[in-house]
Order: C-alpha cells, then sequence, then structure tokens
C-alpha cells in the first residue's frame, strides 16, 4: 500500500471511531418547529435528513442514534409535518451537533394547503440557516431516484446547500443490482453543483453502512472545525 493510501485508510479509521463516539452520545428531542419563525435559536451545527414519505427516515435517525423511539416511525405516510430537532450530546445551548427530521416530501395525498407550506419551510431553512452543514437526501435503494427527488436535489443546488445522496434499504437488494444502484445514482448528481459525490448504500434493519454514515458526519463536523 502506498503512503497516500495508507494515510487516507488511516484517516478513514479515525473518521470511523470518531462517528462511533459521537453517536455514542446522549440523544434526545429539543424542538419542533413548524413555519420559518418558529425555529430555534442558532447553536450547534446541524445536519438535515430529507426524503419521501415512504424512505424510511425515523428508522434510519433511530439506528444512526442507537435509538429505538428516537424519531417515531409511522405506517401513514406524510405524518411529520414540523421540522424536528434532536440534540446529540447535549440539550438546546451545548448540543454538540443537531439533527433535523425535515417533513417527508412527494406524499400525493397531502393537500395542495399542507405541500405548499412544507415546501415553504424546507426552502425558507435550507437557504437561511447558518449552522446547517449539510442535507442528507434519502432515497428508497430499491427503486433509485425518483421525480420527487430530483425536485428535492434542485432546491438544494438553488439555495447552494451541500448535500449527500443515502439510499435505504440495502437489506433488500441484492448485491448486483446494489452496485448498479450506486453507479447510476452517481451519475445522476455528477453535474449537480451542490451534491457531494459520494452515494453511500445502508440499511436501518440490517445495520448495513451505518458507521460509514456516521463517519461521513464525523468527517463533516471535523472539517468544519478546520
Amino acid at each position: 500500500m502506498s503512503e497516500a493510501a495508507e494515510g487516507a485508510q488511516a484517516r478513514g479509521d479515525d473518521y470511523a471511531e470518531a462517528g462511533r463516539k459521537l453517536f455514542a452520545e446522549s440523544c434526545d428531542f429539543l424542538w419542533a418547529a413548524a413555519s420559518p419563525d418558529g425555529l430555534p435559536p442558532a447553536g450547534a451545527p446541524e445536519i438535515a435528513f430529507a426524503g419521501r414519505s415512504n424512505v424510511g427516515k425515523s428508522s434510519l435517525l433511530n439506528a444512526l442514534t442507537n435509538r429505538k423511539s428516537l424519531a417515531r416511525a409511522s405506517h401513514t405516510p406524510g405524518r411529520t409535518r414540523e421540522l424536528n430537532f434532536f440534540g446529540l450530546g447535549g440539550g438546546i445551548k451545548d448540543a454538540k451537533l443537531r439533527l433535523v427530521d425535515m417533513p417527508g416530501y412527494g406524499y400525493a395525498a397531502a393537500s395542495k394547503e399542507q405541500i405548499a407550506s412544507w415546501t415553504r419551510l424546507m426552502h425558507d431553512f435550507l437557504r437561511g440557516r447558518a449552522p446547517l452543514l449539510r442535507c442528507f437526501v434519502l432515497v428508497d435503494g430499491r427503486h433509485g431516484l425518483k421525480a420527487p427527488d430530483h425536485e428535492m436535489m434542485d432546491l438544494l443546488d438553488r439555495c447552494a446547500l451541500s448535500y449527500q445522496v443515502v439510499l435505504t434499504k440495502r437489506d433488500e437488494v441484492k448485491e448486483a443490482e446494489a452496485r448498479l444502484r450506486l453507479e447510476e445514482t452517481e451519475r445522476a448528481i455528477s453535474t449537480r453543483p451542490a451534491a457531494f459525490p459520494q452515494v453511500l448504500f445502508v440499511s436501518a434493519h440490517g445495520g448495513e453502512g451505518i458507521a460509514g454514515l456516521r463517519a461521513a458526519v464525523a468527517r463533516l463536523l471535523a472539517e468544519q472545525r478546520v
């Protein structure tokens, strides 16, 4: 192994351990905001999680934080109608990191008024939130990117906010299909100005890729401090 490759591996191992320690911290609900003027005061760095209503966002947040019911999973799509803030390693004033669970998008049964309200809330949050480091866009790994996902990425590109695609439900996708899904997703985001080029593939139920997602967050925090 070359010296450069050894250095890269060592840094990767460091981020993996840092991610493990970070998400071993206590994590609790902090705040819910249903409108832009209801957002909590700026404080700790924030990362947001966006995705279609049935993508498994709540299950992933629970797996990421080693909790069973931090974010409540629902069998009714479109249930989350607020921005829900969770504090990792502290409360509203001293958390090391805030996790933001965004309303699910792409749910056709919601009223036009609801969709307009959610869209307005997400847009105002994404474009003007100084502590927000990145949005993780969760995409159903069984099906790949769909029109609502592209619309969400269009919004993030317009807001010039860094985002990273995370494919979910890895345990339900065969190995060969998973490789193809990763490749096609990376091609699809390759020309998007605000997209982080690495795509992750995770399973909230089987645990695949969760350590890698934690490491990605730890790396993001480390680079933000430099």
